[in-house]
């Protein structure tokens, strides 16, 4: 099936201009919002959302708020975009922007929320804002989360201490850059993928305290008790890789496992790293793509729509 890109700049929540990115399918079956990770933009997921296209489902997606051209463009970017100037709360809101941008751009087509890393975090922390949570028709509105090695907790959580201590300074100096640099290597066993990762001006090896704090506090509250949040008609499938030494597997199926809905899925890909998409070993991009692909198929209706991305 024959797709189309088209990258255009979007003011989006607090007047912020959004990089964008739509890989139209020709009559879409449904459509995904994807969040991207900490530290990287969504450009790196060109092969991945081109051939969900190809099959039939449309991609919107964002250089997030303090990341990519978001954050670094500075012919496009807004006036107080910097690079990892982000928070939880603004990283919802964001979120909820881009759903709505897509619904009211495809009415009547499905739409899946997919994140990968901390944008997996992301998504599985919209859903389970709870009750009170400003989102509630949007959240009421899915089709379906689909989490890829999501941020739940770190394989090699931060020492305690330093934790604790960058918890004070992020409330006193929240977008202060800190070291926050990953292996490499780690992130695919095709070592192409990291070589590619160092090179990539787009991607920066530090993170604000306040981002970064968020990240992980917000992570690990998926697991204490956003969990019992879960929507009970929200399906869910999360993907995850054995050998991931950056974000915890046994956290992500401790969080699925904890979720009280009957429709959902837990993928594992045994000696598969961080980022599934790159898995070329054992076909496990392959199977990502197949399996993803098969979830949205599953929960949503074709309704052919004119596009006005």
């Amino acid at each position: 099936m024959a797709s189309t890109l088209t990258e255009s700049w979007i003011q989006g929540p607090h007047s912020t201009n959004f990089f964008t990115r739509y890989f139209k399918a020709d009559s879409p079956t449904a459509v995904i919002v994807f969040v991207h990770g900490f530290g990287e933009h969504c450009s790196r997921y060109t092969e991945l959302h081109s051939q969900f296209a190809e099959r039939g489902v449309s991609v919107f997606t964002y250089d997030q708020r303090g990341f990519g051209r978001t954050a670094l463009d500075k012919e496009h970017k807004s006036k107080d975009s910097s690079y990892a100037r982000t928070n939880w709360v603004n990283e919802m809101e964001d979120v909820a922007w881009a759903i709505q941008h897509v619904q009211k751009e495809l009415p009547g087509v499905p739409v899946f929320l997919m994140g990968q890393s901390m944008g997996g975090g992301e998504v599985l922390g919209f859903p389970t804002e709870g009750r009170t949570s400003p989102y509630a028709s949007t959240i009421a509105s899915l089709s379906g989360i689909i989490a890829t090695s999501p941020m739940v907790e770190q394989t090699f959580p931060v020492n305690k201490v330093l934790r604790w201590s960058l918890s004070k300074l992020a409330f006193l100096t929240p977008y202060v850059l800190f070291p926050a640099d990953l292996v490499p290597d780690e992130l695919s066993r095709d070592t192409s993928i990291g070589a590619a990762y160092v090179k990539d001006p787009l991607v920066k090896p530090s993170g604000s305290l306040l981002g970064l704090m968020d990240m992980l506090d917000h992570g690990e509250d998926l697991l204490k008790s956003r969990c019992h949040n879960w929507p009970k008609k929200l399906p869910l499938i999360v993907f995850h890789g054995t050998d991931d030494r950056i974000t915890s597997p046994q956290a992500s199926r401790a969080f699925f496992d904890a979720v009280g809905t009957e429709d959902k899925k837990y993928v594992s890909y045994p000696g598969a790293f961080h980022e599934l998409s790159n898995e070329t070993e054992d076909g496990v991009k392959d199977q990502l793509l197949k399996e993803a692909v098969a979830f949205i198929e599953t929960h949503s209706t074709p309704i052919p729509e004119t596009s006005k991305l």
